[in-house]
Order: structure tokens, then C-alpha cells, then sequence
């Protein structure tokens, strides 16, 4: 336990400075929902500010952790990710800002200083992904000895990236806000989490995400912790090895891990595709079920695939 603290206390500091701070922000969130009963959009005020809190820390303390398997380039990522941690406490900060006055954070032009606040946001969005890439393309250039690790952490770095890309299909105007700047309506609002409904209505439990209409939170939540679940998928894969001799194979185990990352991708897109369709999560249509089957049945003729081949190649070795 003692060496695990230390290795873990070695992890780039910022990083993990700001995941701690998260982890009391998580705190204050939680005292917030209790203490402070404002709504705000249909939603108690203090929820934002504790996903986001919960969301930062899972990103930091996985990029701090990501960072001691890079061989070059360490002062470039060292660099990149203080200036995360910066940008990601500038955002955050305005969220808490903005609660505090009970104000939206997200999409609001209402005043001045409150278009003001989302502009900064909307750069610093901007400014992470392109940091996001750059440890992206460091990670891949990285080699990793066990190749079922090394494709799981490429891959799930990419998918990653792209969810996070996905938040900006979010900040531009809908159709009823674009009429409403032309006609003189405007109500101070330019883009939305949800499509086909207005945002604030009925929604899932904790998340939040609309029960009536599309959500894009969905695709952007899903595809950015693509980050830490194909890495768990391998790490399961290499538990699961000591009791199923066929996974003690390292091609089994990239083989699968590449079909995960297939199976995940192919998540995001549906459940991106379902949004933008003005879909709700939890009420799929004909054709959103139809290619949800499809990705399933591909799964899991690859999974098979992945088991079959190596077991036909021992007894090819038998023989």
C-alpha cells in the first residue's frame, strides 16, 4: 500500500492537485443539494457543479496516471497538463460563479457580463481538446509492453477525444433561437443540450438527461470516459486470465480489446445518432433498436471470433 501511495504521489502534481480539489468541491456540491433548495432549468442548482466536479477529478487522475507510461516528450505533457488543470479550474470556477448568482452557465448571452463568462468558457473548451490532443498523439507514439494495454489506452484515448469533440455540437443556436435573434424575441439563450425539446423538462435521475426529446450529453458523457473503461476492459481481461486459460493468450486479449473498442465507438455513434434524431435515451424507436441489434450481433460474432482463433490455433499446435 505504502509504494502504491508513493507511485501515486508522484503523478503529475497539478493534475492531481485539481483532482483533489474536485474531490471537495464533490463535498461542497453535495452539502449544496441539501443546504440550497434553488432549481434551476427543472434541475436542483448544486447538480452541475457536482458532475462537473466528479468528471474533472476522474479526468485528471486518469491523465496523471497516463503520463508515467510516456517515454518521450514528458516535458511537452507536463507542460500541456498544468495548462489543463488551469483551464479546467477557470471553468469550474465559473460554474460555481454562476451558481452562486443563480445563474445558467452553459449557452446563456442573457447580459453582457453573462455572455461574457460562457465565451471564456466556449475558448477554454476549445483550448482542452487541442491539449487533449496533443497528449493524445504523445500517448499514441507510446510503447506499452502488453499490447491488449497498449490498444485499450490508444483506443480509448481516441474515442475520448472524439466525445469530448461531440460537446460541440451543444453551442450552436436551434432553430427556434435562430428565429428568435431574427425577429426580435430573443430570450438570451444560444444553444442546448437537448434537440426537439426545450431544455429544463422532465429528465433522467442524477444525469439528468431529457426523457422527452434528444440529449447530446449523452454521446459527449459516453465517448469521453471511453478513457477509463476500455483500460478497465483490459485490466479485467488480465484478472480474468488467471482462471480462463484461454485469456492467458495476449493475442486473445488484444483481439478482444479491439473488438471492445469497435463495440464502444459504435455505442457512441448510435447513441449520437439517436440524439440528433430528437430521441430520448430511454424511449428508442424501431431503427435506433434495429442497429442497436446489429452492433450487438457484430460484438459478438468478434468476441467469438477473437476465443475461436485461438483455440483452433492450439489445436493446430497439437496436431
Amino acid at each position: 500500500m505504502t509504494t502504491l501511495l508513493d507511485r501515486v504521489s508522484a503523478w503529475h502534481r497539478p493534475m492531481m492537485w485539481t483532482a483533489g480539489l474536485m474531490a471537495d468541491m464533490t463535498a461542497v456540491s453535495l452539502a449544496g443539494l441539501v443546504l440550497d433548495d434553488r432549481v434551476l432549468l427543472g434541475a436542483p442548482i448544486w447538480l452541475k457543479p457536482l458532475k462537473f466536479a466528479i468528471s474533472i477529478a476522474v479526468y485528471c487522475v486518469t491523465w496523471a496516471w497516463l503520463l508515467t507510461l510516456l517515454r518521450r516528450g514528458r516535458r511537452l505533457a507536463a507542460l500541456v497538463s498544468t495548462a489543463i488543470a488551469m483551464i479546467v479550474l477557470a471553468e469550474y470556477a465559473i460554474i460555481v460563479l454562476q451558481v452562486i448568482r443563480g445563474r445558467a452557465s452553459h449557452f446563456n448571452a442573457a447580459t453582457a457580463f453573462d455572455a461574457t463568462l460562457f465565451t471564456i468558457m466556449g475558448v477554454s473548451i476549445a483550448t482542452l481538446w487541442t491539449a487533449t490532443l496533443v497528449l493524445t498523439i504523445l500517448l499514441l507514439r507510446t510503447e506499452i509492453a502488453d499490447p491488449a494495454a497498449r490498444w485499450a489506452i490508444r483506443l480509448g484515448a481516441v474515442v475520448s477525444l472524439a466525445g469530448i469533440g461531440l460537446g460541440a455540437l451543444m453551442v450552436g443556436p436551434t432553430d427556434e433561437q435562430a428565429r428568435s435573434m431574427r425577429d426580435g424575441t430573443f430570450e438570451g439563450f444560444v444553444g442546448a443540450h437537448s434537440v426537439g425539446v426545450a431544455d429544463g423538462g422532465p429528465g433522467m435521475p442524477i444525469t439528468g438527461w431529457s426523457t422527452t426529446g434528444g440529449d447530446l450529453r449523452i454521446p459527449h458523457f459516453v465517448g469521453m470516459h471511453a478513457l477509463q473503461v476500455l483500460p478497465l476492459f483490459a485490466l479485467l481481461l488480465t484478472v480474468l486470465a488467471r482462471r480462463f486459460v484461454r485469456l492467458r493468450s495476449g493475442v486473445v486479449r488484444t483481439r478482444l480489446v479491439a473488438v471492445a473498442g469497435f463495440g464502444y465507438a459504435g455505442v457512441v455513434a448510435l447513441v449520437t445518432w439517436q440524439a440528433l434524431r430528437g430521441q430520448p435515451l430511454i424511449h428508442p424507436d424501431g431503427w435506433t433498436l434495429l442497429a442497436l441489434a446489429g452492433l450487438v450481433v457484430a460484438v459478438a460474432a468478434g468476441a467469438s471470433w477473437s476465443l475461436a482463433g485461438e483455440r483452433r490455433r492450439a489445436e493446430v499446435s497439437v496436431a
